[in-house]
C-alpha cells in the first residue's frame, strides 16, 4: 500500500507576486468554511484564505476574499476574473462566474494527479466520492447528505461529547491500542455508544480511533473505491490517521494533493484562468 504525500505549495514573496499583473480567484463557499484561493498566470498560489461561514454568508465571503488579497500582497484591481463554486456559489455577487463543487474538486485534484481517480472529499457537513477519467472528466458522484454520518460534523460532535478539543482527536487515535467497532453510524446514537463504553472501562483514545473508523466505513460503503484514492477536504487536512485507517479497508494508492482543504477553490481558479481567456 503506497501513500504519497505532495509537498506543500509554497506562497511567493510581495515582491515576486507583484511581477505579475494578471491573477485569479477561485472560492469555495462551503457549508461550514469558505476557502479562497488566488493564482498567478503560471498556476501558482499566491495567497488564500480559509474562514468560518458563519450566520452572515455574505459578510464571510467578502472578508474572506479580502484576507486572500491581503495575503497575496494584492490590491484588487489586478484580479482579473472570480469563479465561485460550492453550496453557497450564488452568494459571491462579485464573481465573473460560478462551477459546480463537483467540477471544482475534479478540476483542482486531476491538476495535481492527470490520471483516471477516485476523488474522497470529506467536508464539514457532507462527504463526496467523484470519479474522474484519464482526461479528466467527471464520469460518476455520489454525495452524502442524509446525516451528519461519515462527515467532520459526526468527529465534532463526538469530540464535544468527549469534552475534548478537535485538534486534540487526531493525536488521541494514533495512541490507540485497540479495535473497537462501533454499533451505529448515528451520531446520537454513537455518542451514547461511546460515553457508555467509556464508563464501562474502555480508553478515550481506542473510542476516538473508534469514531475515525466508524468515518471511512462510511464512505467505504458510499461507493466502490477503484484506482488511485484523492483524498480532500479539511477534515483530511488536520486528520490524517483517517488514512492510515482507510488504508487498512482498501488495497487502492492513497494520494493527498497540498493544501486539500482547498482543492475546490483552487480547481474554481483553475477555471478563472480558463475562463479568462475567452
Amino acid at each position: 500500500m503506497t501513500i504519497h504525500f505532495h509537498c506543500c505549495v509554497n506562497i511567493r514573496s510581495l515582491g515576486e507576486s507583484m511581477l505579475n499583473e494578471n491573477y485569479f480567484v477561485g472560492i469555495d463557499v462551503g457549508t461550514s468554511y469558505i476557502k479562497t484561493v488566488i493564482l498567478d498566470q503560471k498556476k501558482e498560489l499566491v495567497g488564500f484564505s480559509t474562514l468560518k461561514s458563519g450566520t452572515d454568508l455574505n459578510k464571510s465571503i467578502n472578508a474572506s476574499f479580502d484576507k486572500a488579497v491581503t495575503n497575496a500582497g494584492l490590491s484588487k484591481d489586478l484580479i482579473n476574473h472570480v469563479t465561485a463554486t460550492g453550496f453557497g456559489r450564488r452568494k459571491v455577487i462579485f464573481a465573473n462566474s460560478v462551477k459546480t463543487e463537483i467540477s471544482s474538486h475534479a478540476k483542482g485534484a486531476y491538476y495535481y494527479f492527470p490520471r483516471k481517480i477516485t476523488i474522497i472529499d470529506i467536508g464539514g457537513q457532507d462527504t463526496k466520492i467523484i470519479k474522474i477519467d484519464t482526461k479528466g472528466r467527471t464520469i460518476g458522484f455520489k454525495m452524502n447528505r442524509k446525516c451528519a454520518a461519515g462527515t467532520g460534523t459526526f468527529l465534532e460532535e463526538i469530540a464535544y461529547k468527549l469534552n475534548i478539543s478537535l485538534d486534540e482527536m487526531n493525536a488521541m487515535a494514533a495512541k490507540s491500542t485497540k479495535d473497537i467497532a462501533l454499533g451505529s453510524f448515528c451520531t446520537v446514537f454513537a455518542s451514547t455508544e461511546i460515553l457508555s463504553r467509556i464508563k464501562d472501562g474502555e480508553k478515550i483514545e481506542d473510542m476516538v480511533k473508534s469514531t475515525f473508523e466508524s468515518v471511512v466505513k462510511r464512505v467505504i460503503e458510499m461507493d466502490t473505491l477503484r484506482g488511485s484514492v484523492v483524498i480532500t477536504g479539511g477534515v483530511i487536512a488536520f486528520n490524517n490517521y483517517l488514512v492510515k485507517i482507510l488504508t487498512n479497508f482498501i488495497k487502492n494508492e492513497i494520494l493527498i494533493p497540498p493544501n486539500p482543504q482547498l482543492i475546490g477553490a483552487f480547481g474554481a481558479a483553475l477555471f478563472a484562468q480558463e475562463l479568462a481567456k475567452d
